[in-house]
């Protein structure tokens, strides 16, 4: 059997993919196959974080809008991610996978606090981590919380799971001559102002050099791809 690429990864996955075609809630058909494939990492030695979304429930201040206060509507879509931390972990204990949830906000009578230290070690006995409530700040995405977690705990890769196929020049939806990358730059993905992660999550990315590989959640087989070294999305890196 080959050997995985990566050794630890952070795994970010978006709360709409979680919902399937309804866009909205939890799609368990979704999730199952999902958590096949990180049961598929996991067996094979792959270290495994998952930072999620919460879109699927709540968009912070997208759904807030200018009818409420940008912090508390953020504190709105960070517990929408722990409801989705929840799901995934139950999911895969039911797979047989031993996983833990640690939140950045404190909901001790339901996952762990985030402790670093403690994150770490879950992963070195071979236990998948779910990192809910985002960084538990307002004004962070869950992108950049799923690079800050990722430098925080050491992680060979960031695996971006979206809707998307990979990183285009511009939004395929709108522009038929839009080209998909195979590989850029974290500076071209900023000058260029493309749509992979928000500016603080790429330029944090940038700043611990962790590549960062976005691929579509569709097939989730993408995650194993991606981890056993295929060519699979779009990678940013480092320019040579």
């Amino acid at each position: 059997m080959p050997e995985p690429q990566y050794k630890r990864i952070l795994l970010k996955v978006s709360g709409e993919a979680l919902a399937g075609d309804a866009s909205r809630g939890l799609d368990f058909d979704v999730i199952g196959r999902v958590c096949d494939v990180i049961k598929k990492c996991n067996e094979a030695g792959v270290q495994v974080g998952i930072v999620v979304g919460g879109g699927n429930f709540w968009r912070g201040v997208k759904d807030g809008g200018d009818r409420m206060e940008r912090t508390r509507a953020d504190h709105m879509g960070m517990l929408a991610t722990a409801i989705n931390a929840l799901a995934i972990a139950d999911v895969l204990e039911q797979k047989g996978v031993d996983v833990r949830v640690q939140t950045a906000i404190e909901m001790r009578s339901v996952a762990e606090p985030y402790i670093r230290s403690k994150a770490i070690r879950h992963m070195e006995k071979g236990r998948v981590v779910i990192f809910g409530c985002g960084t538990g700040n307002p004004f962070f995405s869950t992108d950049t919380a799923a690079v800050l977690r990722a430098a925080e705990i050491d992680a060979d890769a960031i695996l971006l799971a979206k809707n998307i196929d990979g990183v285009y020049s511009a939004d395929p939806r709108k522009d038929p001559t839009a080209v998909k990358y195979d590989s850029i730059s974290y500076d071209d993905v900023l000058a260029q102002h493309l749509e992979v992660m928000d500016s603080t999550a790429t330029s944090l990315s940038m700043d611990n050099k962790i590549p960062v590989i976005l691929f579509a959640l569709k097939d989730p087989e993408n995650i194993y791809r991606v981890v056993m070294g295929e060519k699979v999305g779009t990678i940013v890196k480092e320019e040579k």
